[in-house]
């Protein structure tokens, strides 16, 4: 089974880990590369585009308003979305789409099965994301370790399918947080209310590379958790 994929880039002032990580992808696998830019000024765009990467410059800000506007540019059948800022491994890349190819709808490269773990997670970054994912798993029906990291592969019309595009399912919690989130988690939330056929691999994360972490802790924390429980009046 031959698999076209697109892998996206997630970058802001991500140069130091580009410059380690993308030198180490596999091309073969890909049918195309973005780089999904949130308007980096430390060169990782010109450096992107010297290395033959194609680049998109998101206009409004926030993780999931750069989904939305680079999805019309994505050739690929299937996409990985993966952070190169050293906290994904390339080399997984192809396991991930191996797997991909057994007939699931979504997999998830977690970094909290045995044989994974995570050099980047704090006392606090690590209590949550257990939370959360336990938090979904009761919630609506999951069986996740890890419902919230960005590294995973899933066929391009997920997104519409899980109804992702949609604002009614951010509006209200980033209004209320005055913050910006992300659709993975909403994505794991909404694939277990619908019975999606999900797999998990077990993926270290590594210590990021240089750059700063992003990471707003409470503000992002408080809003996903609304948003699992707001999910519940939700049809599946």
């Amino acid at each position: 089974m031959t698999i076209s994929v697109t892998l996206l880039l997630m970058t802001l002032n991500e140069i130091d880990g580009m410059k380690v990580i993308v030198p180490r992808i596999d091309r073969s696998y890909l049918e195309q590369i973005i780089v999904v830019d949130g308007g980096s000024t430390d060169g990782t765009i010109e450096w992107a585009l010297e290395n033959n990467l194609e680049v998109y410059v998101q206009k409004l800000r926030g993780f999931r308003h750069a989904y939305t506007e680079v999805w019309n540019q994505v050739r690929g059948d299937v996409v990985i979305t993966f952070s190169p800022d050293g906290n994904s491994i390339p080399e997984d890349i192809p396991r991930l789409i191996a797997e991909f190819a057994k007939g699931y709808d979504l997999i998830i490269a977690s970094r909290y099965l045995p044989d994974a773990g995570s050099d980047d997670d704090d006392v606090i970054t690590s209590f949550g994301n257990w939370l959360f994912t336990r938090v979904v798993n009761f919630l609506h029906g999951g069986h996740y370790s890890d419902a919230m990291v960005i590294f995973r592969i899933f066929h391009r019309s997920l997104p519409s399918r899980l109804d992702l595009f949609s604002e009614r399912h951010y509006s209200t919690v980033e209004r209320l947080f005055s913050t910006k989130i992300s659709w993975e988690p909403l994505m794991s939330v909404r694939a277990a209310r619908l019975g999606l056929k999900v797999a998990e691999i077990p993926s270290r994360e590594p210590v990021r590379i240089g750059g700063e972490r992003k990471l707003k802790i409470w503000k992002w924390g408080a809003a996903y958790l609304m948003q699992f429980f707001l999910q519940l009046k939700t049809p599946r």
